[in-house]
């Protein structure tokens, strides 16, 4: 029996305000107007200093960059089901961007997701999360987005259908998803473990992909870290809590932290969406809060069982004929990196068996990397990372199917046969 594609579950988890699309405020001269000066030049340079370090750790340039664009400067389009939106201008210019901004307008966005006219912001601009950065952090990345250079370029208006154009409506999802407040230490866990909640439940935002959103567009709150579909770029953020997906409980902590400063480990490599945070934000974090993510992410509560996400089936005959199908093509096109017997060539070409996000429920991943090819991120210690090609145009929507099928259902692996409709969804879908 048939179950709906994780692309018609799409259409109908960005509702109301788009839960996963940046929007933040609107629109000088470097550190002016309102601006609270440190004692001395030298401490608002480390002040500055500072900001830029935890703005990398917010991720704040990947989603107000638009790729070969000015820095901030906004611009980037973000398609969902009822309409595009783009996100800001966040220089320091008095028309267009923050330049008229004072510290206590920053921290109101930060802190209760309000721009500095008192308009309500929509979720996709990480509030939720961001509510729990102090205010001397707030202080800080506002010192550093006002010492950046300003640009000169307009928001582009969101081209939202009515009535999601509509912000009054934001005061119902609030009610129901919002909780303002600081991060507060745990009095019970060591101070590395805060520091890592800190960063993984504040500037991290890691929740937003990797927990699942309910019809309204806000976080399924029982299924923190569980995992879900990231409707508006097509990947699957696997879950935190399931050692069937990409729980951690059986990892060791320096392979969780070699994977987020460098995007490889001897567990796997991260490819899309994460790929991108570790280019832009984690490679540049200290060992110190790296140590300290991964040791709050090593403790996150393990479950038995992963939410199962819907994707189309097979039935167990054709099942079969996709697996003998892709042995083949496995041989032909996948054996000379990832070895006959999966095992690969860690850390250069990552393990196929018993390798988690490989067989999990969700197939999203692995076909799309079969379709698309794609690298990790190339970081300081890992500056040529090697590549997967693409085979879109090489193979077709069954031969795809079969392979992954292979790949999911050999040497050990505990994956299910992958239709070729989902492939198709998946190869018409975009790339980012």
């Amino acid at each position: 029996m048939k179950r709906k594609s994780l692309f018609a579950l799409s259409a109908v988890v960005v509702v109301a305000a788009a839960a996963l699309v940046p929007v933040l405020w609107s629109g000088g001269d470097h550190l002016h107007n309102g601006t609270a000066m440190a004692a001395t030049p030298a401490d608002q340079a480390a002040l500055i200093k500072q900001g830029e370090y935890l703005a990398r750790a917010g991720d704040c340039i990947a989603c107000h960059t638009v790729r070969g664009g000015k820095q901030f400067a906004g611009g980037l389009p973000m398609a969902t089901p009822f309409g595009t939106m783009f996100t800001p201008n966040i220089t320091p210019d008095d028309q267009y961007g923050i330049g008229k901004w004072t510290q206590d307008d920053f921290y109101r966005a930060m802190h209760t997701g309000r721009s500095k006219d008192g308009s309500l912001l929509y979720p996709g601009f990480p509030f939720t999360s961001y509510t729990k950065v102090t205010r001397a952090d707030s202080d800080a990345i506002y010192a550093y987005l006002r010492s950046v250079t300003p640009v000169n370029v307009p928001s582009r208006p969101h081209e939202l259908k009515f009535p999601f154009n509509q912000r009054n409506m934001l005061i119902g999802w609030r009610t129901l998803f919002f909780r303002e407040g600081e991060y507060k230490p745990d009095p019970t866990k060591s101070v590395e473990w805060n520091r890592g909640a800190y960063l993984i439940e504040g500037l991290g935002h890691c929740g937003m992909c990797h927990t699942s959103i309910n019809a309204m567009g806000g976080p399924v709150s029982s299924a923190a870290f569980a995992g879900g579909l990231i409707p508006l770029q097509n990947w699957y953020a696997p879950s935190l809590t399931s050692n069937k997906e990409a729980g951690l409980g059986d990892w060791e902590t320096k392979d969780i932290a070699d994977l987020l400063k460098t995007g490889v480990s001897n567990r796997g490599a991260v490819f899309g969406p994460m790929a991108e945070v570790v280019h832009n934000s984690l490679q540049y974090m200290s060992d110190t809060d790296i140590n300290a993510m991964a040791t709050y992410l090593k403790t996150i509560p393990q479950k038995s069982e992963a939410p199962e996400p819907l994707q189309l089936e097979t039935s167990e005959k054709f099942g079969g004929e996709l697996l003998k199908q892709g042995q083949k093509i496995y041989a032909d096109n996948c054996a000379k990196c990832h070895a006959e017997n999966g095992l690969g060539m860690p850390q250069a070409f990552p393990p196929l068996a018993n390798n988690q996000s490989i067989q999990m429920p969700s197939a999203v991943n692995p076909i799309r990397m079969v379709l698309n090819g794609g690298y990790p991120p190339s970081t300081d210690a890992n500056p040529h990372p090697y590549g997967m090609p693409p085979f879109a145009q090489a193979l077709s929507n069954q031969e795809v199917a079969a392979v992954v099928t292979y790949i999911r259902m050999s040497w050990g692996n505990h994956g299910t046969a992958v239709s070729p409709q989902q492939v198709s969804d998946l190869r018409s879908a975009p790339l980012d």
